[in-house]
This record gives C-alpha cells, sequence and structure tokens, in this order.
C-alpha cells in the first residue's frame, strides 16, 4: 500500500497533466466516468481540452443507468 503525504504529492505521481500528454507521442482521447478531482487525478486544462470526452462519457453513463432503473423496476414497454 502506498501512502501519500498529501494531494500534490499524489497528483505528482498519478495526476493527468498537459506536460504528460505533451510527452506522448500521439494524442489521446481522455476519459473519466466523473465526477472528476481536478488538480488530483486529472488537471483542469486536460479536463477541458478538445482531447476529453468526459462530458460525454458522463452523460451517456447518466442515461444508460436511467434506462437499466427503468428495466429492473419492471416498467418494460413491448
Amino acid at each position: 500500500q502506498v501512502l501519500f503525504s498529501s494531494l500534490r504529492e499524489y497528483n505528482l505521481a498519478y495526476g493527468v497533466s498537459k506536460r504528460l500528454l505533451n510527452s506522448l507521442k500521439k494524442e489521446i482521447v481522455i476519459m473519466h466516468p466523473g465526477p472528476i478531482n481536478r488538480g488530483v487525478e486529472i488537471d483542469s486544462d486536460v479536463a477541458d481540452s478538445e482531447q476529453s470526452i468526459i462530458l460525454q462519457q458522463v452523460e451517456n453513463g447518466v442515461a444508460v443507468r436511467t434506462a437499466v432503473l427503468y428495466l429492473l423496476a419492471g416498467k418494460q414497454s413491448n
């Protein structure tokens, strides 16, 4: 088990930053199911970048969960 003394230390070890993205040899898509811990897991400039599809992912997740709950509640329409 790894313990961190601060959120900053965690961010430096595991956070996704613009600097990290710029160091990659190819452009990647940024995904996260939400909610985001901005500045800890993902820096705001990354979460809000053109590479991010986080908002779409969260929106689609809500729709899927709503549909599953609807079906589980027995309100299927055939």
